[in-house]
């Protein structure tokens, strides 16, 4: 953050501590404006007025931790005594929506296994870099992997890596370790948990991991989607933007979805959510399938 946002910010967090005594432990509008204002900034996540009670819930979380008695004493802290500095990443932690299921929205998994992955080999691409953009707890960098692992094993190839990103540190870290409840598991058929999901010795334990040889071709990484580049390496062959578009506005939108074709190779495919367009935005792309865009 630069001085001049830091003194912005600071201002407005004077005027919101004088009205927070009149309002309890609620957020008073100024100080919610600025977390508001300050969210949207760091990660491009709209924070209407709407979502004033989730956010005042989510953020008593971290009161304890930071050691302070309320809401607008938390503000306090951030934007008067440059707590915002090491606050930040869990001040996103515990906004951020991490909705997520194994095989969520199943037909793009499809395409992937029946277009895209035929395609991308006869065009003769013999080692794929696929990236999961916003991957939350793992179910959808693990899906990939096991959806391509069925295709390389079917067609003796390509070798293939797998790249999976998000803002959270704490679903990062969750992902990492690749275990998961039982009714979580519940949409990978059997085929594929006998090949890619380990079960445990006790059942009543009611958790599953994903087999070594899968995690071992997945790769986390954090990564803001905000930021000006994308330090990703090489480019990509197939990326994952799913379910996180709805959360920014149109000019936000514009700006992920062209850094993000910046880092497709020409003829790679790029999948959104279902409930997501790119409609009106200029990118070298062209759609091939319900949500589903091939660059050209």
């Amino acid at each position: 953050m630069n001085a001049l946002a830091s003194k912005t910010y600071a201002t407005a967090g004077q005027e919101g501590r004088m009205m927070a005594s009149a309002l309890g432990d609620g957020l008073s509008p100024r100080n919610f404006d600025l977390l508001a204002r300050y969210i949207y900034d760091y990660s491009g996540i709209k924070m209407p007025i709407t979502k004033k009670t989730m956010l005042e819930g989510r953020l008593r979380r971290r009161l304890r931790f930071v050691g302070v008695d309320g809401l607008n004493q938390y503000c306090d802290y951030l934007f008067q005594h440059g707590g915002i500095e090491s606050e930040a990443i869990h001040l996103i932690d515990v906004v951020t929506t991490n909705k997520t299921d194994f095989f969520r929205e199943p037909t793009h998994f499809d395409h992937l296994s029946r277009k895209a992955l035929p395609d991308l080999l006869a065009q003769g691409h013999r080692r794929l870099r696929v990236w999961s953009s916003a991957c939350s707890i793992g179910a959808e960098p693990y899906t990939l992997a096991m959806v391509i692992e069925d295709f390389v094993q079917a067609n003796g190839g390509p070798d293939y890596a797998i790249l999976a990103t998000d803002l959270s540190t704490d679903v990062l870290r969750v992902a990492k370790r690749g275990i998961f409840s039982t009714a979580m598991i519940e949409p990978v058929d059997r085929e594929r948990r006998k090949r890619y999901v380990m079960e445990p010795r006790d059942p009543g334990r009611g958790e599953v991991r994903i087999h070594p040889k899968l995690r071992a071709k997945v790769g986390f990484a954090r990564l803001n989607l905000m930021d000006a580049s994308y330090g990703v390496g090489d480019p990509m062959q197939v990326i994952f933007c799913r379910n996180v578009l709805i959360y920014f506005d149109k000019k936000t939108q514009e700006k992920v979805l062209t850094r993000l074709c910046d880092r497709l190779v020409p003829g790679g495919y790029l999948y959104v959510g279902h409930s997501e367009t790119i409609t009106g935005f200029a990118l070298p792309v062209r759609q091939v399938a319900n949500t589903v865009f091939q660059k050209v």
